[in-house]
């Protein structure tokens, strides 16, 4: 695991031209990261960062918040094949949390709400989330394009606790009554083709997106950030802590073929909260 940063001294000069790129320890600091330099620069940056990992043999990075707004430098990282931390696993991971989060902030009453999640292919991790929402909502409807795929898992949960799960996906009902919608996968052009009540709360896990329609003044979730014990992540890490995303390094932390009953025992453990949520219209 790398994490890569911008160098915390004043850009340019010499390096303006020849951009540093160095290595201590598992940190790759790089002079100009954060700046807006020429295409050309960046790809040198690029180049040299490519051939350190190289050496090193590792494939899974951790981009600083301003190294994550030099899109011309992630992208080539992309192209050359590395993985980059983006949180969205933990999001996944943590939808109940988010979930609650949201529900302590808003004073909603979860047995008298009505909750949909939008989702085409599931995830083990979803799968124990809903079983949760399906026991503490008023109504838990799963909206989805592979209705036949789904009754099984309508036939789990009620045979397993015997509780009601509505597998749906009529565009004009079925997310009229939530005000709580989990966006699992659903793509931004798909999910504005849905009837949606118009103080709705939506949390989206894979992919960001905005709601169109002119009369909907609801919440829409993109993105989270969360606060851990400091003895769970990288101790390379800690005094720059501020230079990243706290959810990407620990997403880092984790082994993702790991069981949700291990991941819920090590989120615990490890003080795992939901402290910030990012909505379209500002912080929660």
């Amino acid at each position: 695991m790398y994490y890569i940063e911008e160098t915390d001294k004043p850009y340019g000069g010499f390096t303006k031209i020849f951009p540093k790129v160095n290595l201590k320890e598992n940190i790759i600091s790089i002079d100009g990261l954060s700046e807006e330099v020429k295409e050309k620069k960046t790809i040198k940056m690029a180049q040299k960062t490519d051939k350190i990992l190289k050496k090193s043999k590792s494939n899974k990075i951790v981009l600083s918040k301003n190294g994550q707004k030099n899109e011309v430098f992630k992208n080539m990282l992309f192209t050359y094949g590395y993985d980059i931390v983006e949180g969205k696993w933990l999001f996944e991971g943590l939808s109940s949390h988010v979930i609650d989060y949201i529900v302590k902030k808003k004073n909603i009453k979860k047995e008298e709400s009505y909750i949909s999640v939008l989702v085409n292919e599931l995830s083990d991790y979803t799968l124990q989330n809903i079983k949760k929402f399906a026991n503490e909502f008023k109504s838990l409807n799963i909206v989805t394009n592979h209705i036949d795929k789904f009754k099984k898992i309508e036939k789990q949960i009620l045979d397993e606790s015997g509780l009601i799960v509505t597998i749906t996906n009529n565009k004009k009902k079925s997310l009229l009554k939530s005000k709580i919608i989990l966006n699992i996968d659903f793509p931004n052009e798909t999910i504005n083709k849905y009837n949606i009540k118009e103080d709705a709360i939506i949390i989206s896990i894979l992919k960001n997106i905005k709601i169109n329609k002119k009369r909907f003044n609801g919440l829409v979730v993109n993105n989270y950030e969360i606060k851990v014990n400091d003895d769970v992540l990288d101790a390379n890490i800690i005094k720059s802590i501020d230079k990243y995303y706290t959810a990407q390094a620990y997403e880092a932390s984790f082994y993702k073929k790991m069981t949700f009953a291990d991941f819920s025992k090590k989120i615990k453990k490890d003080g795992c909260e939901i402290n910030r949520l990012y909505s379209i219209n500002g912080v929660l």
